[in-house]
């Protein structure tokens, strides 16, 4: 299998597919075509690994600039899946999946799931909200590929999920690790033995979660928990995963070319350093993407696994290098509230986000300065406003925020 082979022939399947790839983008993507073209470079230039570094970075702003579709490879009518994370943002992004895209993904997420030791006698409880994003369907589609048997339950409230658990006689749970805790909670308030369960596997991602969240987790679901690295801009899960060594998450060397960088100085980083998480696609055809800033803080090591792939690992991803915050595996953009609160002031305020934890999961507080202009003494207009703000946010982000009107100095942000 690929995640076995020897160094020297993973870097020879990378330089070739990589070849492949920039000769598509060069061709059919006209971002990536005039940025070779500023630089007098070509596609045939490209002779080593090493002079990948002779691209620019991309970001998350040329998506944005290039939606819907300037990023895509392939004409619209061989794209068979369209995503669109954050629809509901002013500056959405769309990506586009082939049917061999699509192929490429089921693998990647069988492998993700064999390697903590899932097979085709389990039953795979997608705990995961379905719709415009890549993640739950990949699952989906990478369970189903093993033979196992799948229950899409999407977001269902925690009771409803732990009926299921427990009649269905679930193995595997696909979720983040938040949910876990509330499902930790749920059990403990609805008096269900975890014994009584049939739970082997837990694989969570989707937010940063600590070692002591997995051992809560391990020890409350009588289960064996696994992390798991997604990007719905660059492939959804199956990027990277934790193997039964649980010693840093393989990337699937075969697909992508990760780098480390310097977030401040944007130079490359040697392997064991810590820096932002830069990935390049192999295999992608419809929406190929060369050396993708993703914002996260990690480290690489190429040495062999004890579990004898080959594949380098990244370290568990607690940090980031720019403002995004994940909260309940939603990437939330602090500058999009920003623009909901001038759309219906009228006015810049600054505002502060809080994460508070209740119950064993995150809660977002948004904290809003008022002024004299900003209707200050006038009660019954300040309560409409923060009505109006927890509706909008909380459809923003999905799920129920709270807002709460403070003295002008409280917040340290100005966004």
């Amino acid at each position: 299998m690929m995640e076995y082979m020897p160094r020297q022939e993973i870097e020879q399947l990378q330089l070739e597919r990589l070849q492949s790839t920039l000769n598509r983008v060069y061709k059919n993507v006209r971002h990536y075509r005039k940025i070779m073209l500023a630089r007098d470079y070509l596609p045939e230039d490209l002779c080593s690994l090493k002079d990948l570094k002779q691209l620019p970075l991309t970001t998350r702003q040329d998506l944005i600039s290039n939606y819907p579709y300037g990023m895509f490879a392939v004409p619209l009518r061989e794209v068979v899946r369209l995503d669109a994370p954050g629809l509901n943002l002013d500056d959405p992004v769309v990506m586009g999946f082939t049917r061999n895209d699509l192929k490429n993904l089921s693998h990647q997420t069988a492998r993700n799931l064999k390697a903590v030791g899932v097979d085709k006698d389990d039953i795979v409880q997608i705990a995961l909200n379905f719709g415009i994003i890549t993640g739950p369907f990949g699952i989906q589609l990478g369970a189903e590929k093993i033979g196992a048997s799948v229950i899409p339950m999407s977001g269902s409230k925690a009771a409803a999920q732990l009926k299921i658990i427990k009649d269905f006689r679930t193995t595997t749970l696909v979720g983040t690790p938040s949910f876990a805790l509330a499902l930790v909670h749920a059990m403990e308030t609805m008096g269900i033995d975890p014994n009584a369960l049939a739970l082997k596997y837990g694989i969570f991602g989707s937010e940063p979660w600590s070692e002591d969240t997995r051992r809560q987790i391990e020890e409350h679901l009588h289960l064996d928990a696994f992390d798991t690295y997604s990007l719905t801009e660059v492939f959804g899960h199956g990027i990277a995963f934790e193997c039964r060594q649980k010693n840093g998450l393989h990337i699937s060397e075969d697909h992508f070319i990760p780098e480390i960088i310097d977030p401040l100085t944007l130079e490359s980083l040697p392997a064991g350093s810590e820096g932002e998480l830069i990935l390049t696609t192999l295999s992608k055809e419809a929406y190929p993407l060369i050396r993708f800033r993703t914002g996260d803080l990690a480290s690489i090591d190429y040495t062999p696994c004890a579990c004898g792939r080959t594949h380098c690992r990244i370290s568990r991803i607690f940090k980031r290098c720019d403002d995004i915050m994940i909260i309940r595996g939603t990437a939330i953009f602090p500058e999009q509230i920003g623009k909901i609160i001038i759309r219906e002031n009228g006015l810049e305020s600054k505002y502060q986000l809080i994460v508070d934890r209740v119950n064993d999961q995150d809660q977002l507080i948004v904290l809003i300065e008022v002024s004299e202009r900003f209707f200050f003494d006038e009660m019954k207009k300040q309560r409409k406003f923060v009505e109006k703000m927890e509706t909008m946010i909380s459809e923003l982000v999905g799920w129920q925020i709270k807002v709460k009107l403070v003295e002008p100095g409280t917040t340290n942000s100005s966004s």
